[in-house]
């Protein structure tokens, strides 16, 4: 009781920003790359198949729309290897170490794209975009367990919406400008320059100033290291004899968890929709709603502006509900989970009935499902360090890498759906197909979902002589 005592005065007493705030900020900044390597090339495959509507002054590529959807399933083919691996090794070495190495590898290969474009023509880009997947899939785990270090678990909503909200704003920085830039006399080879190099200089900045731990920043302050300590250790059980990362892995009890295998269920369903989208929008503004490259990538990008948006929005109110103890963490959880799934499931049903001459209507039903998807972030996306603050960036990787078999397969059940891209019919069908899998993800994770610290968090280990509790944030 008097550590509980000790722990909420320690809370109550901060104000204002700290060193946690610009960890995170930097963490916002690595996923807005990230995305941005990740998404480019949504729309720069339009400039690429046809470029007499952007600047004729470029290459063009003859690929088909079942080659398109293959080049962009491709990136995850990649992405869903690295996953768990990835949550181990940032348990090991840092998630500092694994988030560098990777995006700095992805920046270099991004920057390639246009020379392997020329001389290896899709098949060699497709193989450029498995290694870039690769690279990435060190970015979730690791940004999960430096999530789990830094932030305390009454502020872990709203740090980790911050953080996460980098993957909107990269989408939306790359939808809006790669129209432009493809049009302009630089050409679509320059929106993978352009990003492949904000990228490098990231990895320059992260490297100076970025920390995977209180314990590895030389810059935070006693006050606010204590304070990250002592919030942090009421999730620990007073048996805990060994330091986080030597803690063995609890991998038969991962997959005997109901809250984890539903954390699993809602994750998959949100990438089903989510990449089913982000991947074929700018398709879906071009063949149906008859919009130019330059007014696609602007409206392309309108949904994510509003997910972005809408993702504070929604911070916010849970700070608020939390401050208030109006409700408890798990009803929190399924309730911001349902926000983000079931309302987006209903705008999807109706976008398939949105006629092509209706464009204004289909953007608000785009921009309303994209942006209802932000309130995931305060449900099943902080749910891994909920469950278990040790082993936080695994549980992200599994999760994420079972999510992305569904971001491969996506994009391919479009192609072979969509085989007249200018048939709406067709699209209605690629429409309902999301809003099933939301119905029936969410329905799992509201009935299953936990949000407390479970058992297997501490592991049984072998007694040592020297005992001493480690605080979860210790490395």
């Amino acid at each position: 009781m008097v550590t509980t005592v000790k722990n909420r005065r320690f809370e109550d007493e901060d104000s204002g920003l700290g060193i946690r705030h610009f960890q995170i900020f930097l963490l916002f900044l690595a996923l807005t790359v990230a995305y941005a390597l990740r998404v480019n090339l949504s729309v720069a495959v339009v400039a690429m198949t046809d470029s007499n509507a952007v600047n004729p002054n470029f290459p063009e590529y003859a690929w088909s729309e079942k080659i398109k959807s293959l080049l962009l399933s491709s990136f995850f083919w990649g992405y869903v290897v690295t996953q768990v691996p990835a949550g181990q090794l940032a348990r090991k070495y840092g998630g500092k170490v694994m988030i560098l190495s990777g995006l700095t590898i992805c920046s270099i290969l991004n920057i390639l794209t246009p020379i392997c474009a020329r001389i290896g023509g899709w098949q060699l880009v497709c193989a450029l975009r498995v290694v870039e997947g690769l690279c990435q899939g060190v970015v979730f785990p690791s940004t999960h367990t430096i999530l789990s270090h830094w932030a305390p678990p009454k502020e872990r909503a709203t740090l980790g919406t911050c953080a996460y909200s980098g993957n909107q704003f990269g989408t939306i920085i790359m939808l809006a400008t790669s129209g432009v830039i493809a049009a302009s006399p630089i050409g679509w080879p320059s929106i993978f320059y352009i990003s492949g190099g904000i990228g490098c200089v990231w990895s320059v900045v992260y490297f100076f100033f970025g920390a995977g731990s209180p314990q590895e920043c030389k810059t935070i302050s006693a006050e606010e290291k204590k304070l990250i300590e002592m919030s942090q250790a009421d999730e620990l059980s007073s048996a805990q004899e060994l330091p986080k990362e030597q803690l063995p892995t609890p991998w038969l009890s991962f997959f005997t968890s109901p809250a984890f295998l539903v954390l699993i269920v809602s994750h998959s369903v949100h990438n089903w929709g989510f990449w089913t989208l982000l991947t074929e929008i700018p398709s879906y503004m071009k063949n149906i709603l008859g919009k130019d490259i330059k007014s696609n990538a602007l409206l392309s990008s309108l949904p994510y502006v509003c997910m972005f948006a809408m993702s504070f929005v929604f911070s916010s109110i849970s700070a608020q509900l939390n401050n208030r103890n109006c409700i408890s963490r798990v009803t929190s959880r399924k309730l911001f989970n349902s926000i983000g799934l079931w309302i987006p499931m209903v705008t999807l049903i109706a976008l398939g009935y949105v006629n092509p001459d209706q464009s204004e209507l289909a953007v608000v039903l785009l921009c309303f499902t994209v942006g209802m998807n932000g309130a995931t972030y305060l449900g099943f996306n902080m749910n891994h360090i909920d469950l278990s603050p040790n082993f936080a960036g695994i549980l992200m990787g599994i999760t994420n890498g079972v999510a992305n078999i569904m971001s491969i397969i996506a994009p391919l059940i479009v192609g072979f759906i969509v085989t007249d891209e200018h048939d709406p019919d067709q699209w209605r069908i690629v429409f309902f197909i999301a809003a099933a899998f939301y119905l029936v993800g969410n329905a799992l994770y509201v009935i299953f979902g936990k949000a407390n610290v479970q058992p297997w968090n501490d592991p049984p280990a072998k007694p040592r002589r020297n005992s001493t509790p480690q605080v979860e944030s210790q490395h």
